[in-house]
């Protein structure tokens, strides 16, 4: 019996998509082909691999099993395809590069024309995940480098720190701590914490800077976005940290609220950049790392 690489790959895509009209879209063919050689790979192997039922599809056990071996193979494969082009032109091609939420937005604008200058024939897809989506993606050979804060675990990977940034205060315009220059984590003291929800990195970062504070979360509100969070202390709900990035430029005008830095040596984040030991994309990779370092200083 032959496996077919392209079947490999329509089964992942239902693994993740749960839905064969996505997954058929994401693979580019249609519902019936996708459907189609699904079953004609369950006749071949001689187990059921998908579960189908009215508005749901999920995978049986041997599914999981051959879907977890089948991101493996497609890794493998990818990484053939990869170092053969990479032996022409190592800076060519396309690198699928993941930031996260809190740090694609606000480090994209300082660094997205330095890399095109310097890395022209580099075709870049960039995407947004959360840390733990975004390990498992790279794991599964779906991107090549991921940017986010560090540390993480690195088993399979290698990671370049970037860059070092401090967190800032965010507080409401006619707020008493704004009449001061630099605060430090004990002001905070009492004041109402807004944070991001579970998932985000970045909730965890702040809670660990304001815990040793004595500063308390507010349970009565969780962000999905920095801008959230940025509009609801600009309404006078409470404050936030927000990591340095996101308070210059574009997004250092916003109207009702007044950013403070901590008094030195300000808490920062670790921004690093995270890849598999063995990708073939490694020379992109590290040039890319290269220029990122660079600018978002």
């Amino acid at each position: 019996m032959e496996l077919k690489l392209k079947d490999l790959r329509y089964l992942v895509a239902l693994a993740e998509q749960r839905h064969f009209g996505r997954a058929a879209a994401r693979c580019f063919v249609s519902q019936p082909t996708l459907s189609a050689q699904l079953k004609k790979l369950e006749d071949n192997l001689g187990v059921q691999l998908i579960e189908r039922a009215p508005n749901n599809v999920s995978l049986t056990a041997a599914g999981e099993q051959i879907v977890a071996r089948a991101r493996r193979i497609i890794e493998a494969s990818d990484e053939v395809v990869a170092l053969a082009a990479s032996q022409h032109d190592p800076l060519a091609g396309r690198l699928r590069v993941a930031l996260l939420p809190t740090i694609g937005p606000y480090l994209l604008p300082q660094v997205m024309r330095a890399l095109r200058k310097a890395l022209p024939r580099l075709e870049l897809r960039l995407y947004e995940q959360q840390t733990a989506p975004l390990l498992e993606k790279l794991h599964g050979g779906e991107l090549d480098v991921g940017i986010l804060a560090l540390p993480v675990d690195l088993a399979g990977l290698e990671s370049r720190e970037l860059y070092r940034e401090a967190f800032v205060v965010a507080l409401p315009e006619k707020h008493p701590l704004a009449a001061r220059a630099t605060l430090r984590a004990t002001d905070l003291e009492g004041e109402k914490l807004l944070l991001l929800e579970e998932g985000h990195c970045l909730r965890d970062q702040a809670l660990e800077v304001c815990s040793r504070a004595g500063v308390v979360e507010s349970e009565e509100f969780r962000a999905t976005s920095l801008e959230t969070l940025r509009q609801m202390v600009a309404a006078g709900a409470g404050v936030t940290l927000l990591p340095e990035l996101a308070s210059r430029g574009a997004y250092g005008g916003a109207r009702g609220v007044e950013i403070r830095p901590f008094t030195r040596p300000a808490p920062v984040r670790h921004v690093g950049a995270v890849w598999r030991r063995t990708s073939a994309r490694r020379a992109a990779i590290e040039a890319v790392a290269k220029v990122i370092a660079e600018h978002a200083r």
